[in-house]
């Protein structure tokens, strides 16, 4: 009698595009069965859709919403259903948090309608960083999430510097890693941790959707002593590596993905 081993998850939320769509594909090369959560309309669906099937390609199960990540009534029937897989065995290894959906307005606009209004300050923080807690909160209280847990949040460098309409996603990558670092305390005794990633600027399209994209895009191929912008894939493969078993004391850190990028001035 042939007796299969636990089937072990990753659950990527933002995973249809961009960090989360090529870090699924990349865990699967390693490995890991993957959870997906993403919210797309009929035009975007077939990024998902390939996502998946790549996944598939390499031999693993994938098990994708489509639904709110930062809805709490959303998050519980994912949950549910991620369980139900679950039930003959196995756990999720990584969560990583890749929601990029905020509001690009400055504070203070020429007519106030312009301005960055407080429903839409609090809807930015909320998924971009709060959503990481409640997900978080939820795998380790149902015992999704074991010893040997790692959870990764996608941040950028906005989270220390300013660029015009970027002033709530920035706040929201500021708040991002505080919770990493409360999220690594707090759990190191449970043997999981967590890490922010900082990836340097990369062309996904989270990124065209930020006024004046062309010129961050310049800006960082010319400053980055590698030559090129940061790829999905370069962040992918680099989570892949820190899932291994052999990482358990890294954990509370923000990590640079950029190729050198945030060390030029």
């Amino acid at each position: 009698m042939t007796i299969s081993s636990p089937r072990t998850w990753a659950l990527i939320l933002g995973v249809s595009s961009g960090f989360g769509g090529a870090t699924a594909v990349e865990l699967a090369r390693s490995g890991f069965d993957i959870f997906g959560v993403h919210l797309d309309r009929r035009a975007t669906i077939p990024l998902a859709e390939q996502v998946m099937a790549d996944v598939r390609a390499q031999g693993r199960q994938a098990h994708f919403f489509n639904t709110n990540a930062a809805d709490a009534e959303d998050r519980a029937k994912v949950l549910d259903s991620m369980q139900q897989h679950l039930a003959g065995g196995g756990t999720v290894r990584v969560l990583m948090h890749s929601l990029a959906f905020g509001t690009l307005k400055p504070y203070v606009a020429a007519t106030p309608q312009d301005g960055l209004n407080q429903k839409q300050m609090e809807m930015t923080q909320d998924v971009m960083a709060h959503s990481l807690v409640y997900w978080t909160q939820d795998l380790v209280a149902r015992g999704m999430m074991q010893r040997g847990g790692r959870i990764y949040a996608m941040t950028s460098a906005g989270d220390q510097r300013v660029w015009a309409s970027y002033g709530a996603v920035s706040a929201a990558k500021a708040a991002l890693e505080s919770h990493i670092r409360q999220i690594a305390f707090e759990l190191a005794p449970k043997g999981i941790t967590a890490n922010a990633i900082r990836a340097g600027v990369t062309d996904t399209p989270a990124l065209r959707k930020i006024p004046g994209n062309d010129q961050l895009i310049a800006g960082a191929t010319a400053r980055n002593p590698s030559g090129r912008l940061t790829t999905p894939q370069d962040v992918a493969r680099a989570i892949a590596c820190l899932a291994d078993e052999r990482t358990a004391w890294i954990t509370g850190n923000v990590i640079g993905v950029d190729g050198g990028e945030d060390i030029v001035g």
